[in-house]
C-alpha cells in the first residue's frame, strides 16, 4: 500500500511538471528585455528588464548586467524598489546610469557597475524624459517638459502646481494638436537641455535649454527617445531632430529637420536639413566627427515612406544617400569602430534582420537572419543583439562584427518557457493581387495532431503599413490562440512592410481594394495547403487598420466567417479625418483632407455597407485612444445592435490604442477567446 501511494505521489508530481499550453497569463507575466547597451570595453552588457507585478497591475522595471562571454548568469544591478529604466554606461565603464522616480519625479541616477548603492545624480523639479551622456562624461543632455516661455524650470513647476491646486478644469486651445496618442496637451513642450556634471558626479547648476526658439517636441511624441539627439565626439555640439512646422500645421506635417547647437546654449540651433521637406531623423555623428549619418524620407506627409541612409559632410554641407539601391526601410543606425560600416535593422520578408552597410560602396549584407532583431549595439569586436521569434520572446545574443553564429548570453524566461508548449509556425507564399507574390504564415495549435481539423483565428495586422513578422508580441501574439486550440493564419497583404517600397505604397488610396483581394486569395491558399484548417469554423480578427478591415469585411466578404473581432477599428473613414490627431496620415491615405477629397474618403468607407453586415462581432475600444477615437468603436457597436446582429462591446476606460495593463490584457484575451470559442464550437 505504501508503495502504491508513493507511485501516486510520483505520478502527480510528474503530471504537475508536464508542459502545458501557453496562455495569456503567461504572456502578461513574462519578463521583457529592452534597451541593451554594451560597456565601453565590450565585456558586459546592461539591459532593462521589465518584470510584471500582476497584483499591482503594472510593470516592475530594473537594470541587469551580464558578461558577454556568456560566463555566469545575469545580475540585477538596481534595487526592485527603484523601478529603474534606460541604462547607459559611463565613459570609463565604472558606472551605469539610469532613470528612476524619486518623490514622484523621474530623476537621473547612477550605480557602480560592480554593484552597490545607487546615487541620485539629478534633483530637478521636473521629470527627466530621456538623457544621453557626453562622450567624456562631463555633460549630460536631458529632455524635460516645459512651458517654452518660461526662463527656468521653477517657472514651469510653479505653473503646474498652480493648475493642480485650481478647481477649474477648462483648457483653451487655439491650434492643433489638442491631444496626441493618449494625452491632452497642457501647453508644455518636451525640450532639449544640457547640464554639467560636477566633480562629485552630480548635475551642477541649472540645465541650459539648447532648443530655445523651437516650439516643438524633442524627442518627438508619442514614441521618441534619446536616439533623436546625439553629442558630437568632442562633446562640443549636440545634434537633434525636431518637427519644422508651427501651429495647426504641426498636425499635418512630417517635416522633421536635424539641427546642430553648441553645448554652451548661447547660440540658436542651426538647421542642417532644411532642403528636405520630408522626414529627417536619428542623427549619428561619425566617430571622427566629420560626418553626420541619419535616416531620411523623400515624400512630405507620408509617414511610411522608405527611411534611407544619408551622410552629411559637416564641412561642405553636401549630402549623399549611402545605399540607394537597397529597397528596404531602415529602423535604426549605429557605426562600427573603424568607421567603415553602418549597422541597421529592417523588415524583410517576414523577418526583421540586422544588416551591415558598407559606407563607401553602399553594399548591404544581411548579418543576423531569422526572427526579429528587436535591438542591437555595436562594440569594437562584437555585436550585441536582442533577438526574438514567433516562439520565443527577446533574449540577448552576441555575434561577430560580420555576423555568423549567434551565442546566447541571457535566458530570462527559460524556466517558465520550459513548462509551456507553443505552436509551430510556417511561412507560405501565394499569388495575390495582380498575380504578385504575397507572403503569409500559419501557426499550428498546441498539441497539433495530423488528421484533425482545427478552428481558425484569421489575424489581420494594423498599420496598415506594417507586417506580421517572425517576432514576439505582447499584444497580438498568435501563441495565445494556438494555446487555446486554434490554428492561426495571417497575411502580409499589399501595403505591408519588408517587400519593397512599391509594395508598401500600393495600399494608399486603396484600403479596401488590393488588401482585400490578398486576404481572399491568402485564405484560399492556406485552405488548399493546410488540410487541418477548418473552413467552417473560422473567425477574423484585427486592430487599427486591421479593425477597419474587419468592418470592411463585414459588408464585403462576410461569407467565410463565423465571427469577427474589431479592436479600435475605423468605422467611418470620413469622420476619421476629423477626429484623429495625426492628420498627415488620413490626408496621405486619401489624397487630401476630407473636405477637399470627399469621394476618396467614401470609396472604401465601411459605414456605407452596414446594410450588408450579418456576422457576429466583438468590438473592443479604449477610452484614451485618440488615434482611432472612441466614436469609431461606439458607432460600430451601435450599428451592430441596431441591425440585430449578435455583438458585444469590451470597453477599457484606462487604455489607449493598445491594451497594456497586465490585468486588462488578460481580460482582453479571455473575452476574445471566449467569443471565438462561442462561434466556432463543434455543433
Amino acid at each position: 500500500m505504501k508503495f502504491s501511494c508513493a507511485l501516486l505521489v510520483l505520478a502527480a508530481a510528474s503530471a504537475s511538471a508536464a508542459p502545458r499550453p501557453f496562455d495569456v497569463r503567461d504572456l502578461a507575466t513574462l519578463d521583457r528585455v529592452s534597451d541593451q547597451v554594451l560597456s565601453p570595453d565590450g565585456r558586459r552588457a546592461a539591459v532593462h528588464l521589465r518584470e510584471t507585478d500582476y497584483e499591482a497591475n503594472r510593470g516592475a522595471n530594473g537594470i541587469w548586467t551580464v558578461a558577454t562571454d556568456g560566463r555566469g548568469a545575469p545580475v540585477r544591478l538596481t534595487d526592485k524598489a527603484l523601478n529603474a529604466t534606460a541604462p547607459r554606461w559611463s565613459a570609463d565603464g565604472a558606472s551605469v546610469y539610469f532613470l528612476a522616480p524619486k518623490d514622484g519625479v523621474n530623476q537621473l541616477w547612477r550605480v557602480p557597475a560592480a554593484g552597490g548603492e545607487a546615487i541620485q545624480v539629478s534633483r530637478l523639479p521636473l521629470d527627466v524624459g530621456s538623457y544621453k551622456l557626453a562622450p567624456d562624461g562631463k555633460r549630460v543632455a536631458l529632455t524635460l517638459e516645459v512651458f517654452v516661455d518660461c526662463q527656468d524650470l521653477a517657472c514651469t513647476r510653479e505653473r503646474l502646481d498652480k493648475t493642480e491646486k485650481s478647481k477649474a478644469s477648462g483648457r483653451v486651445y487655439d491650434a492643433l494638436f489638442v491631444r496626441h496618442w493618449d494625452t491632452w496637451s497642457d501647453g508644455r513642450r518636451s525640450q532639449l537641455f544640457v547640464a554639467d556634471v560636477g566633480a562629485d558626479g552630480l548635475l551642477a547648476g541649472e540645465p541650459r535649454r539648447l532648443s530655445r526658439g523651437i516650439d516643438n517636441d524633442i524627442p518627438s511624441k508619442p514614441f521618441g527617445d534619446d536616439s533623436e539627439y546625439a553629442f558630437a565626439p568632442d562633446g562640443s555640439t549636440v545634434y537633434f531632430g525636431a518637427r519644422n512646422a508651427a501651429g495647426s500645421a504641426e498636425a499635418s506635417s512630417t517635416n522633421f529637420d536635424l539641427y546642430a547647437v553648441a553645448v554652451e546654449g548661447t547660440s540658436a540651433p542651426k538647421n542642417l536639413t532644411a532642403a528636405n521637406p520630408a522626414w529627417d531623423a536619428y542623427p549619428l555623428p561619425s566617430r571622427d566627427g566629420k560626418t553626420l549619418y541619419y535616416l531620411a524620407m523623400k515624400r512630405p506627409g507620408f509617414e511610411a515612406d522608405r527611411f534611407d541612409i544619408r551622410a552629411l559632410d559637416l564641412a561642405s554641407g553636401q549630402v549623399r544617400e549611402i545605399a540607394p539601391a537597397w529597397d528596404r526601410s531602415a529602423s535604426a543606425l549605429k557605426e562600427s569602430f573603424d568607421g567603415r560600416t553602418l549597422y541597421t535593422a529592417a523588415d524583410d520578408w517576414g523577418q526583421h534582420p540586422l544588416f551591415a552597410v558598407d559606407v563607401a560602396s553602399g553594399k548591404v549584407s544581411k548579418l543576423v537572419d531569422g526572427g526579429t532583431v528587436a535591438g542591437f549595439d555595436v562594440g569594437a569586436r562584437q555585436l550585441l543583439v536582442a533577438r526574438q521569434t514567433l516562439k520565443r520572446p527577446s533574449d540577448l545574443f552576441v555575434a561577430g562584427l560580420k555576423g555568423g553564429k549567434l551565442r546566447q548570453i541571457t535566458r530570462f524566461n527559460a524556466e517558465r518557457l520550459a513548462g509551456l508548449k507553443v505552436g509551430d509556425a510556417e511561412f507560405f507564399t501565394f499569388k495575390g493581387w495582380n498575380e504578385e507574390t504575397v507572403q503569409g504564415y500559419v501557426v499550428k495549435p498546441v498539441d497539433f495532431q495530423p488528421g484533425r481539423s482545427y478552428p481558425v483565428a484569421f489575424i489581420i495586422h494594423g498599420g496598415p503599413q506594417g507586417a506580421m513578422n517572425d517576432g514576439w508580441s505582447y499584444r497580438w501574439n498568435p501563441q495565445t490562440y494556438a494555446g487555446q486550440g486554434f490554428a492561426v493564419v495571417t497575411i502580409n497583404f499589399h501595403g505591408s512592410t519588408g517587400y519593397g517600397q512599391a509594395f508598401t505604397d500600393s495600399i494608399s488610396g486603396d484600403w479596401g481594394g488590393k488588401p482585400l483581394e490578398d486576404l481572399k486569395r491568402g485564405w484560399q491558399a492556406a485552405l488548399a495547403r493546410y488540410d487541418f484548417l477548418d473552413a467552417d469554423r473560422a473567425c477574423a480578427l484585427g486592430a487599427s487598420y486591421g479593425g477597419y478591415m474587419i468592418n470592411w469585411i463585414a459588408g464585403n466578404w462576410n461569407e467565410p466567417w463565423k465571427c469577427l473581432v474589431n479592436h479600435d477599428g475605423v468605422f467611418d473613414t470620413r469622420s476619421m479625418g476629423y477626429v484623429t490627431e495625426e492628420l498627415w496620415f488620413t490626408d496621405w491615405e486619401n489624397g487630401g483632407a476630407p473636405f477637399a477629397e470627399p469621394e476618396n474618403y467614401e470609396r472604401f468607407n465601411p459605414v456605407n455597407h452596414v446594410a450588408q453586415w450579418r456576422v457576429p462581432m466583438l468590438v473592443v475600444q479604449g477610452e484614451k485612444d485618440y488615434r482611432v477615437p472612441i466614436d469609431q468603436g461606439l458607432s460600430t457597436f451601435t450599428a451592430l445592435q441596431r441591425r440585430g446582429i449578435p455583438s458585444r462591446l469590451l470597453y477599457f476606460p484606462d487604455e489607449n490604442h493598445w491594451v497594456l495593463k497586465p490585468q486588462n490584457s488578460v481580460t482582453w484575451h479571455e473575452t476574445v477567446n471566449a467569443w471565438l470559442k462561442r462561434w466556432t464550437a463543434q455543433p
